[in-house]
């Protein structure tokens, strides 16, 4: 063997070396900083019990499917609440702070009533919409690339033009065009939230599969009791949907104010 040659092969080990600790070192440093999500849901409407029982539910499920800590729950009562445009986009940022924003997700819940505006808010005395370009704007100002917003509430639809893209899923009860059904005051979760959250989430593997049996069951009930199809929706996520895959159920840190 030539001294030529045996340089040749010892650059290889040298190389192969190198990249095998390099691999080692990113398994190392993945486990030790795994992807995080936090899960953020609001109760919007503080006059009817069913929106704050659906948000904390609805909460605590996604956690315990997709390993969601923490988890940060706000919701509205007929005498008032923290469930506000101004809180919500206050939380969004401080949780925010704490992510990774190029790997972490964003997972926000919101349940409320709506219309052609956007989401209704009533805190007591305090009554508000947020709006499409609002919420826009909040998710823009955390900059947290990977996000998934869940929508509950009438003609909720009217969010996908401005919050649905790549990274960002969008689930909606209804389209832009229709009223959702179920909101009733002793209620523990509206029709979407009983069918996406109560039902599909519990045994589906990811939210696109969710979202299908989800569709299909507020489809037969609606169509069973003599309403109008609501049509939720899907849009965007192309990027963040893979990213979300089920695990088993964790404990996570649940935080109600």
């Amino acid at each position: 063997m030539t001294i030529e040659s045996l340089v040749r092969r010892l650059s290889v080990l040298v190389i192969v070396f190198f990249l095998t600790l390099s691999s080692a070192i990113a398994t190392v440093h993945g486990a030790e900083n795994p992807r995080k999500m936090t899960v953020v849901s609001f109760g919007l409407f503080g006059d009817e019990g069913v929106f704050r029982r659906e948000a904390t539910g609805a909460a605590q499920i996604v956690a315990n499917r997709f390993g969601g800590d923490p988890v940060v729950i706000k919701s509205n009562t007929k005498t008032g609440g923290s469930a506000t445009v101004e809180t919500l986009a206050t939380t969004l940022q401080a949780e925010a702070k704490k992510m990774n924003g190029e790997s972490d997700i964003l997972f926000l819940i919101l349940t409320s009533h709506g219309s052609h505006d956007g989401l209704a808010v009533v805190a007591g005395r305090l009554v508000e919409t947020l709006k499409p370009s609002n919420l826009s704007e909040m998710l823009g100002r955390t900059g947290v690339r990977n996000k998934v917003v869940i929508i509950s509430a009438c003609y909720s639809g009217v969010f996908i033009p401005r919050l649905a893209d790549a990274d960002t899923l969008v689930i909606t009860a209804a389209d832009a065009d229709h009223p959702s059904f179920g909101c009733e005051d002793k209620a523990k979760w509206t029709y979407f939230g009983d069918a996406f959250f109560n039902a599909a989430l519990r045994r589906a593997n990811n939210l696109k599969d969710a979202f299908f049996i989800a569709r299909s069951l507020v489809f037969r009930r609606e169509l069973r009791e003599g309403f109008e199809p609501s049509h939720p929706q899907m849009a965007g996520g192309e990027k963040v949907e893979p990213l979300l895959v089920a695990r088993p159920s964790g404990t996570p840190g649940v935080v109600e104010k």
